[in-house]
């Protein structure tokens, strides 16, 4: 047995988008799984950290200088 594991999507009237391509002459078993619905927001941050960051520093200048590293 072989297991492989795919995500399909339909569009608003419950059809498939696009139709996946299988082997010829095989037998197989499905079960579906419905996902919870995508969140097309964007992600936020908790309102506790949220521009409470500071940059301290250069932060585009390595730490150590090349010298140092041991490669």
């Amino acid at each position: 047995m072989q297991a492989t594991k795919m995500f399909l999507e339909t569009n608003q009237y419950g059809q498939l988008t696009y139709q996946p391509s299988f082997p010829a002459n095989i037998r197989m078993e499905a079960i579906f799984l419905i996902l919870e619905k995508k969140n097309n927001d964007k992600r936020k941050p908790s309102a506790k950290i949220f521009q409470k960051g500071r940059i301290l520093g250069d932060i585009l200048s390595p730490v150590l200088s090349h010298e140092d590293w041991d490669v």
